[in-house]
């Protein structure tokens, strides 16, 4: 069955994660776009406030407290959206969360509650959006995951597993729904290090300060290329040139790769400062919630190899040509914290 997907400006759009970072963002451009919104997270207060400022410029947008680990909590949220709005006809899974340490170091209940937030909100988000996208006649089921969904992230372990899964669970959906031609676009988009609160937000248990790995890019291309996915139909894309680079490299030289990583995620920790509190695995209103990005970074705004992803055949000549930076870019990330 061949998908059609609406065009941006007639769609309802859910999202969840969207009281910070590429959530929030995304869900600004999309109402910009002409798209009605509805907000997923749990903190209020930042719904609220992001709610008020789409609406107060033209937007049609409204809110659902609701924790992703929760799968009543995010089948309400999709019931809301239709109350509200009529139907959905595209969900990001956009919710997520981090912990930087060692893999020893993390406890079960810690580890247990990334899985929860990270794999298992994403599950019920695809199984709460299913049958409404069925009902609204077909659209699209975008994941966000990550980089690190391709390859093992030293002090980033847990969090890279958690992707990994997320990959695994979205790439057998979209056969398992293609095999009863489901109308239903399946994409998982995976950002390269991306300038949003993530790392203020991490549970940090290697001292100092979490850091979002370098080369570091603006949110508003996650959000661009969800948008792009919310109308076209495609089966992933990788945001950020550098990132891709850094997966191919790690997926054909594995073993320099397994040399190199560990001494690259020393730029993962920032020693001079401290560790804002609370963190947000467990809190909904930890430090950098309701704002986009970090306030530590200058990203790179754009990404050759992101705009030539929305045109099938032109990455393979930009993903080759890129091998040569993940090494650069490994090296680099090392001697700076050096």
């Amino acid at each position: 069955m061949t998908v059609t997907l609406k065009p941006l400006a007639e769609q309802v759009m859910v999202i969840t994660g969207a009281s910070s970072g590429i959530g929030l963002v995304t869900a600004r451009m999309a109402a910009r776009q002409g798209a009605k919104v509805l907000l997923v997270a749990r903190s209020e207060a930042a719904l609220a406030d992001a709610v008020q400022g789409i609406v107060s410029s033209g937007g049609a947008a409204d809110y659902f407290v609701a924790d992703v680990a929760d799968e009543a909590a995010v089948q309400a949220a999709a019931e809301h959206a239709v109350r509200r709005f009529g139907r959905i006809d595209c969900w990001v899974n956009n919710a997520g969360t981090a912990i930087y340490g060692r893999l020893e170091t993390i406890g079960d209940a810690d580890h247990r509650r990334l899985f929860e937030v990270n794999y298992f909100g994403a599950v019920h988000g695809c199984l709460a959006a299913i049958p409404h996208l069925h009902a609204a006649g077909g659209g699209a089921l975008v994941t966000v995951a990550s980089i690190a969904s391709d390859m093992p992230s030293p002090l980033m372990g847990a969090y890279a597993a958690t992707k990994h899964a997320v990959k695994a669970y979205v790439e057998t959906l979209r056969m398992e729904l293609a095999e009863r031609d489901a109308p239903i676009a399946v994409t998982l988009v995976k950002p390269s290090g991306i300038d949003t609160p993530i790392g203020q937000h991490a549970t940090n248990l290697a001292g100092g300060e979490a850091q979002i790995p370098p080369p570091v890019y603006a949110p508003e291309l996650v959000a661009d290329a969800i948008l792009f996915c919310a109308s076209h139909v495609r089966r992933d894309i990788t945001v950020g040139g550098a990132g891709r680079a850094q997966a191919l490299f790690a997926q054909h030289f594995p073993r320099l790769f397994e040399k190199l990583a560990p001494v690259a995620a020393r730029a993962f920790i920032d020693k001079e400062k401290r560790q804002p509190k609370p963190a947000n695995l467990f809190a909904a209103d930890a430090p950098g919630t309701g704002q986009e990005r970090s306030g530590e970074h200058a990203p790179k705004p754009f990404s050759l190899y992101t705009a030539a992803a929305k045109h099938p055949g032109a990455t393979a000549v930009v993903g080759l040509g890129g091998l040569a930076l993940a090494v650069g870019v490994l090296f680099a990330n090392g001697r700076k914290r050096d």
